[in-house]
């Protein structure tokens, strides 16, 4: 499955009332890690299919930035029933982004 585009119009939907953990790339356009990041999201979103994936752009979303605290970017939040249950910042191996899920 490919990682989705995370707004404001379908976060209650995709993440919120997700059966699934959700595992929430914040990021920006503009960004060096994020840009070294965004790859190895996109691998584990087309390997698990148990999870889903979604990317919020920050510039684009700042109210779900806001709402979660993202102070600086990357920023990887994992979503279960509703809940945040796990965040990071910064660039992170793959490994580790698994032992968060």
């Amino acid at each position: 499955m490919n990682a989705m585009t995370i707004t404001k119009e379908n976060f209650d939907t995709e993440v919120l009332q997700a059966s699934q953990p959700v595992l929430l790339d914040f990021w920006a356009e503009w960004c060096g890690p994020c840009r070294m990041l965004s790859p190895v999201v996109d691998q584990i979103a087309a390997e698990r299919t148990d999870i889903k994936v979604g990317k919020v752009n920050v510039d684009e979303q700042p109210e779900l930035a806001r709402q979660f605290g993202v102070m600086s970017i990357p920023t990887l939040v994992v979503m279960k029933n509703g809940e945040a249950v796990a965040q990071s910042v910064g660039v992170q191996p793959k490994e580790a982004i698994l032992r968060m899920l």
